[in-house]
């Protein structure tokens, strides 16, 4: 028989927890959730990013925002980490961000860095816009995720808006 166990229940009256990527380093498990705000119907597509640590992989203990839309930017309406690559003391992390509601399904990916993993700053500036996007109809490159492949080279993936509007999960090898 098969256990599970509900490790970030959210609260259904205040936030939603989502789209986690977790990693385990240093003897530590690593989680940066994506937060979506409840207590106002209308803010409910906003994201941040909140970083969190365990011991074991089960009890979490939140650590604080990891990253945040920057107002009047690219990613204003919300941010979520999609992906974290740790480089020595320094962590790279891609995510998706989006400027308004209309945007959401169509996020595009930045890059943000930092030498704690819970304060990491976007790397695009002022009005920069993001690292990439998709050059069909509403622009959408997201949920980037990064594998090291034997000989070190590097496998992407992703989800890209197609000339037709559809979206399809994209694999590209570097």
């Amino acid at each position: 028989m098969r256990r599970r166990d509900v490790v970030l229940p959210g609260d259904v009256m205040k936030r939603a927890v989502k789209d986690p990527v977790v990693q385990h380093r240093d003897g530590r498990w690593h989680m940066w959730a994506t937060i979506h705000p409840l207590a106002d119907p209308l803010e409910t597509d906003q994201m941040t990013t909140e970083y969190a640590t365990s011991a074991d992989g089960l009890d979490w203990v939140w650590q604080g925002t990891a990253l945040t839309g920057r107002p009047g930017e690219w990613d204003a309406r919300g941010t979520r980490v999609t992906a974290i690559r740790f480089a020595g003391q320094s962590v790279t992390a891609y995510y998706d961000g989006r400027a308004s509601a209309a945007e959401n399904y169509e996020e595009r990916t930045g890059v943000a860095v930092g030498t704690d993993p819970a304060a990491l700053v976007a790397t695009s500036a002022p009005g920069a816009g993001p690292a990439v996007s998709s050059p069909y109809r509403g622009g959408g490159l997201r949920y980037v995720d990064v594998m090291d492949l034997p000989g070190g080279r590097t496998r992407l993936y992703y989800e890209m808006t197609q000339p037709d509007g559809s979206h399809a999960l994209v694999t590209e090898l570097r």
